[in-house]
């Protein structure tokens, strides 16, 4: 499968495109993983949204890329999601390196830090993030604090 991949600021998204992001987000962090927590948490707005469309045009990838002084005082990549339909094709591993790819073009090559969901840990590690906190519980899930060193 072809991805198209698109990054826009979050006021050049379409209502359209906002929908598709956060009905993605809503069908895989809240409804597949069953939890229930608060999507809309003020950091979009000042975030870079990648989108990864598939050959009809819907959305079956996105991270958001998040400048520093927003969440961490270093750049982070979040919300990183592939749809049901494409996991297990390589798109999840597109989707990373086009993320990383594009945080080090806005921001710069400066570290990158992540909150991961703890059982992904060695797919984070394949892109060079290495394990720098104990497990913690976000919403009931556990995430590791992670960061890519500059290359």
């Amino acid at each position: 499968m072809e991805v198209k991949w698109l990054l826009k600021k979050f006021e050049e998204l379409t209502p359209h495109e906002v929908y598709a992001i956060l009905k993605l987000r809503s069908e895989v962090f809240v409804v597949e993983q069953n939890c229930v927590y608060l999507d809309a948490d003020d950091n979009d707005q000042q975030s870079y949204h990648l989108q990864g469309l598939d050959n009809e045009g819907k959305l079956v990838a996105y991270t958001r890329l998040v400048p520093a002084g927003v969440i961490y005082d270093i750049p982070s990549i979040g919300r990183v999601i592939t749809s049901a339909a494409v996991r297990r094709s390589g798109i999840g591993k597109e989707l990373m390196m086009e993320s990383i790819k594009n945080s080090y073009q806005l921001f710069g090559k400066l570290p990158i830090k992540i909150g991961a969901q703890f059982y992904l840990k060695k797919f984070y590690e394949a892109f060079g993030f290495e394990q720098i906190s104990g497990i913690y519980l976000e919403d009931g899930i556990e995430h590791i604090y992670m960061i890519k060193q500059a290359s």
